[in-house]
């Protein structure tokens, strides 16, 4: 409770107006018989002025301990109020309450405004025998009661509002906190996709240009070329990722994607693609996984499968589409380590995203069948 900060401006705003209703009162001559001694209205000021200060103190540093601001405070209002003949600084002790339900809490407060009370009927009790007759004490009696209760029901208000606020900022910075890990998992996934496809390619082909160097020249010129072209294809990914910040991102088709995959084999394995059925009513990050996902099948297939020819199939109908990437190399054990690399792992992510599956199918020495599923638009099933 100590964290919550009273309202700012009751307290500056009742000093304000006893004040006033005080100085006028002298100003006035309303008291009767003769005026106060000026000791008394000097004392009234300064400890007003007192009062002020504490409230400015406390706002800018809080105290160690809760309570002893709260007995400065007590003991100022009751110097005050005995010091004012308009009897008017008695609304100061509703502020007792008031400030002791942000710094303590509500049975704190509770319990000093019951004293404020006690400690009102005591007094009438000791300096006005029968008081309870008399309507302008029955009255003073009352409006502190009033006030007591509107104190402690805008501290608990004030509170409310607080603490609603607290937790709607932790709520943002939860999200923010979640946005920023689901837009660092997005760039990996894009990096490895991307970046990571194309360098491969440029890693094989560098390596076939190594071996052929000596024995066949023309040939290792050829797989050189083909890794520079490799390059060049990385460094256009880079550019379109950076549109794709700035918002400037344009979507190709699926079919036009696939055949520059299909192109940029190079040296590799033989790839096929076919792609059926159309593909409006699918989102464009629908057909970005689709395409991630044969981009990775693709590499993986180039780079450790060592497959001669890989077949990329695409069906799209009416409620979802289905992806089929099958090579011929030597496989491998799908609950293995194999699985579980970055790019394997961002591949379901990134279908898992658009409401997809993942199913792969491979044992050593029999190829590798991996089977991606994206329903079309917000509908439903898979293709079977």
């Amino acid at each position: 409770m100590a964290a919550y900060v009273p309202v700012p401006w009751v307290s500056p705003l009742l000093y304000a107006a006893v004040l006033v209703g005080g100085l006028y009162y002298e100003v006035a001559d309303l008291a009767p018989g003769p005026g106060p001694p000026l000791w008394r209205i000097a004392g009234f000021v300064a400890g007003l002025a007192a009062l002020a200060v504490l409230e400015a103190v406390e706002r800018r540093k809080a105290p160690a301990q809760a309570w002893l601001p709260l007995l400065a405070r007590g003991g100022l209002i009751v110097m005050v109020v005995a010091l004012d003949v308009s009897e008017l600084a008695q609304v100061l002790f509703v502020l007792l309450p008031f400030t002791a339900y942000f710094a303590i809490g509500r049975g704190a407060a509770l319990a000093l405004a019951a004293l404020c009370v006690a400690g009102l009927l005591t007094g009438y009790a000791l300096t006005a025998p029968g008081w309870y007759r008399e309507p302008e004490r029955v009255s003073d009696l009352l409006m502190l009661c009033v006030g007591l209760v509107l104190a402690l029901s805008m501290a608990a208000v004030a509170i409310g509002e607080q603490r609603g606020r607290r937790a709607l900022e932790q709520y943002a910075a939860q999200v923010a906190e979640l946005s920023a890990a689901a837009e660092r998992n997005r760039l990996a996934r894009d990096i490895h996709d991307s970046l990571g496809h194309h360098l491969t390619a440029a890693a094989v082909q560098l390596e076939i240009a190594s071996e052929f160097r000596a024995l066949d020249p023309h040939s290792a010129q050829r797989a050189v070329d083909e890794a520079r072209l490799a390059v060049k294809r990385a460094l256009g990914d880079v550019r379109q990722s950076v549109r794709a910040l700035r918002g400037e991102e344009t979507h190709k088709s699926l079919r036009a994607m696939l055949a520059g995959l299909a192109r940029a084999g190079g040296a590799g394995p033989h790839v096929a693609t076919q792609v059926e059925g159309s593909e409006d009513g699918y989102a464009p990050a629908a057909l970005t996984a689709l395409y991630r996902a044969a981009q990775e099948g693709l590499t993986n297939a180039r780079r450790h499968a060592r497959a001669t020819r890989v077949t990329v199939a695409v069906r799209l109908t009416e409620h979802a589409a289905r992806l089929v990437v099958s090579d011929d190399g030597r496989g491998f054990i799908p609950d293995g380590a194999a699985a579980t690399g970055f790019g394997l792992l961002g591949m379901r992510e990134r279908v898992h995203l658009v409401g997809g599956s993942v199913h792969i199918d491979s044992s050593p020495g029999t190829g590798t069948r991996l089977t991606v599923t994206v329903p079309r638009g917000h509908g439903g099933a898979g293709v079977p």
